[in-house]
């Protein structure tokens, strides 16, 4: 996982109790509601450049740093963009 994506998804993460995020952590566990997954989408976009596709606004999508993470890049990769 990008470390730019850990930073990005951390504010958001009550739960993490000051801990760094782990790439498997469920950010659903760690505090990041559906709400919340809005303002990380646009942050995405901000700081990646990339937006999502529908069909990767999932639960499956948001349900781990890593999985978040995959999801971009594949994004990253289909856009040409260079992370």
């Amino acid at each position: 996982m990008d470390p730019r994506m850990a930073e990005l998804l951390t504010p958001y993460l009550k739960f993490l109790n000051g801990r760094e995020l782990a790439p498997d952590d469920s950010l659903r566990e760690r505090g990041l509601d559906s709400m919340q997954s809005i303002n990380v989408l646009f942050e995405i976009e901000d700081v990646f450049g990339v937006s999502l596709p529908d069909e990767d606004i999932t639960d499956a999508t948001f349900a781990t740093g890593a999985t978040l993470w995959t999801a971009v890049q594949a994004q990253l990769e289909r856009e040409g963009v260079s992370s």
